[in-house]
Order: structure tokens, then C-alpha cells, then sequence
């Protein structure tokens, strides 16, 4: 039996209602393209979130509640570090792999996948990246296996498009730091273990600390009234006189560097993510047209719906395509931050504009969540203001072809 947020119990009409009909679409056939662990990756994944997340995710949505049972499942799966070494509580697989878990994952909501991209990339790889032994034999197993939940703490309150003026501080104290600032619109803070944080040190470089919960001084309050990510829980991070062991120290990294580098893993997640998003508002568009009659004839038949489908499926296959680029360039370590930030404007900007046609297709059913696409849609609003905003994408591009910073 179905458990509904609330704890009650749903009735067999209600969980056939949310029935899971997603047929994958490959209109290039870049199956071809992936290896056998990807496919089999992306089945499991697949199957996961019909089994474990469609039936439930739009009466946490409409809840605006988190399901954070789920958490448990995504370490199952091995949603969590894919790409990182299996010694340290990752997947050990490549970039590809975690590509295509990201998009299933987020075919089945964006907030899901935040949670998952969020502990992978924000918090197991800079502690992989640049922690000492010490840490990652302390932390990693852990996080990878879902036992602890961390977030990550780098946006402030005016501080977000511009991370580098970032007002939280750190201050020597003998054995210790004491931290003192906050952090704005942090994915899983109010649930999380510990906080990946990045404040300014009194040589004005930025340096990286793990903050656990119990900390005196540190606090997580939940962010409510979001109409987007509704099923992924929000908050900040405030620091009042936080003393952080200097054993919590990243050892290996300084400035601006760590932050970004993290983000850049995060932005490649999103970009494979986003196609998930397009493809499921598409695949309901589709059926939803061919099942769908008015005047005599299924929808699908009209030219304006099939001319909606076919530019669809078009820039869904060119975004296809440029992920796929992606991941072979990240595997072979040639993938740069311009690169990565060019898939993520795109792709999260072609997955909106197909939510908002998918959006038409259903007309006013799809304004209601017996269909994904309106929830899709909102997450995507918020999915293209996150992790870089669409615009800030579009001057790093600048820069790169250019030479010349439209930021100063």
C-alpha cells in the first residue's frame, strides 16, 4: 500500500492514477554511443524512480514536503558520487555514468535530483577533492552511503551571482576557527549532517570548512512559500561564534577555485539533468496528443501539435548530443568551465521552453498534477536560476570567446 506525506494510506485509484508510463526517446539512437554500465546505470535508475518516486512525488509536491526516506534509496542505486572511487564511498564509475543517473533522476523531479547532486558534487567531491586523508576516511563512507547528509555552503544573501564578495568570515582562535556569517538558499540544510562551507580567512583567501550540526552556534531554519522544488527542502545556514576544529579544515585548496571547481561539477549533473525534465514533459505531450481527441481525430493529427512535438524532440536530440560531447570530454579530463556552463544554459533553457509547449499540448489538464509537466515547468524556473543564473552562463561564454570580462 501506498503512505501518502501525511501518513494516511492511498487508495489503488490514486496510485494507478500516478502510473508511470515514461518511454525513453533516442531519436539519434545515442544508445549506440553508450557503454553497457551506462545503459545498465540508467535502467536501474530508471526503474527506481517508477517504483519509488513517480507514485509519490506529486502529493509531496503539492505538500510542498521533502521525502526524505528517499535519501536512503538514492545510496542504493549509487546516486551518490557515481564518478567518485568506490574506496571512498563513490561509484567508480565515469563521467558518462553520472550524467544519465542525473537525467533519470531528475525525469523523475528536479528536486530529487538536487538532493542527490547536492551530497555527490557539493559535499563528497571537495571533501574528495580537497580534503586530507583523514576526513575523507571520515566522512565519505558515510555520505556515500546515505548515513549522513550534507549540504553545501557557498550563496549568500547579497552575495549570489558574485560569490567572490562573500561577507562569511573565519577568524583564528589557537586550535580552532570561529565562523561568523550566513548562507542563503542552501539545498538540504535543514536535514543536513553537516555543511560544506566556504568563508573569507583573515588573509582574505577562501578557505573550505565542514561545520557538523551539533556545533554551537550553527543553525539551519527551513526557507518556506517556494512554488518551485516544492519536494526538495530549502534553508539557510547562520554562524553566531561557530568554533570549527582546525582539523576541519580543507588542507588543499585556497580561494575562489574550490567553490567553483565544485560548481562546475554540479552544473554538469544539471545539464545531463535538465534533458531528463525535457524528455518526461515530452513523452506525456506526446501520448497525451496521440490519446486526445477533438473534432473527430487525435490532436497528434493537427499540424500546430505536431509542429510542437517535432521542434520538441529536435532540441531534446541536440541537447542529447551536446551532453554526450560533455561526458566524453570529462572523462578524457578536457572539459572546461565554459563548456560545462554553455550545457547548462542551453539544456535547462530548451527543457523550459518544451515544459511550456508540453504545458499547451495538455491545455487545461495540464495545469493539474495528474500530469508532471506544470511541476516540471516550476522546477525548471528555478533550475535555471541555480548553480549560475541563465544570464551570468551566457557572459562566462562571453569571456571565453572573447577574451575581454563583461563582469567588471
Amino acid at each position: 500500500m501506498h503512505k501518502n506525506a501525511n501518513g494516511s494510506t492511498a487508495t489503488a485509484s490514486e496510485v494507478s492514477s500516478r502510473e508511470d508510463r515514461f518511454q525513453h526517446h533516442d531519436y539519434y539512437l545515442l544508445d549506440d554511443l553508450l557503454e553497457s554500465d551506462h545503459l545498465l546505470a540508467r535502467e536501474s535508475v530508471r526503474a527506481w524512480v517508477k517504483r519509488e518516486v513517480s507514485p509519490i512525488i506529486e502529493d509531496y509536491a503539492n505538500r510542498a514536503e521533502c521525502p526524505t526516506h528517499l535519501f536512503r534509496g538514492l545510496a542504493e542505486i549509487g546516486a551518490f558520487g557515481p564518478s567518485l572511487p568506490a574506496e571512498y564511498g563513490g561509484g567508480g564509475m565515469d563521467e558518462i555514468a553520472y550524467g544519465v543517473i542525473m537525467q533519470e533522476l531528475e525525469r523523475g523531479d528536479s528536486g530529487i535530483r538536487s538532493m542527490a547532486s547536492v551530497q555527490g558534487s557539493l559535499v563528497m567531491y571537495p571533501i574528495f577533492a580537497f580534503g586530507s586523508e583523514a576526513q575523507k576516511k571520515k566522512y565519505l563512507p558515510k555520505l556515500g552511503s546515505g548515513e549522513l547528509i550534507g549540504c553545501f555552503g557557498l550563496t549568500e544573501p547579497d552575495h549570489g551571482s558574485n560569490p567572490s564578495g562573500m561577507a562569511t568570515h573565519i577568524v583564528d582562535d589557537g586550535d580552532a576557527y570561529i565562523l561568523n556569517g550566513s548562507k542563503m538558499w542552501i539545498t538540504n540544510s535543514p536535514l543536513a549532517d553537516l555543511a560544506v562551507v566556504w568563508a573569507r580567512a583573515e588573509d582574505g583567501k577562501v578557505r573550505g570548512l565542514i561545520v557538523e550540526k551539533d556545533m554551537k552556534g550553527f543553525s539551519a531554519p527551513e526557507i518556506k512559500g517556494k512554488w518551485s522544488l516544492r519536494a526538495s527542502i530549502t534553508g539557510e545556514l547562520v554562524f553566531e561564534d561557530v568554533r570549527v576544529p582546525k582539523a576541519n579544515l580543507l588542507p588543499e585548496v585556497k580561494g575562489m577555485r574550490g567553490p567553483l571547481s565544485c560548481l562546475n561539477k554540479a552544473r554538469y549533473g544539471i545539464a545531463w539533468g535538465a534533458v531528463g525534465a525535457a524528455l518526461d514533459c515530452y513523452d506525456s505531450a506526446l501520448r497525451y496528443a496521440q490519446e486526445r481527441t477533438q473534432f473527430g481525430k487525435p490532436i497528434a493529427q493537427f499540424q500546430l501539435q505536431q509542429k510542437k512535438l517535432a521542434e520538441m524532440i529536435t532540441e531534446i536530440t541536440k541537447a542529447q548530443l551536446l551532453v554526450w560531447r560533455l561526458g566524453s570530454l570529462a572523462n578524457a579530463g578536457k572539459a572546461t568551465p565554459a563548456q560545462i556552463s554553455m550545457a547548462k544554459r542551453n539544456n535547462v533553457h530548451m527543457a523550459l521552453q518544451v515544459a511550456r509547449e508540453a504545458r499547451q499540448i495538455h491545455g487545461g489538464m495540464g495545469i493539474t498534477n495528474e500530469y508532471p509537466v506544470m511541476r516540471h515547468l516550476m522546477n525548471l524556473e528555478t533550475v535555471l536560476t541555480y548553480e549560475g543564473t541563465h544570464d551570468i552562463h551566457l557572459l562566462i561564454t562571453g569571456l571565453d570567446i572573447t577574451g575581454l570580462n563583461a563582469f567588471v
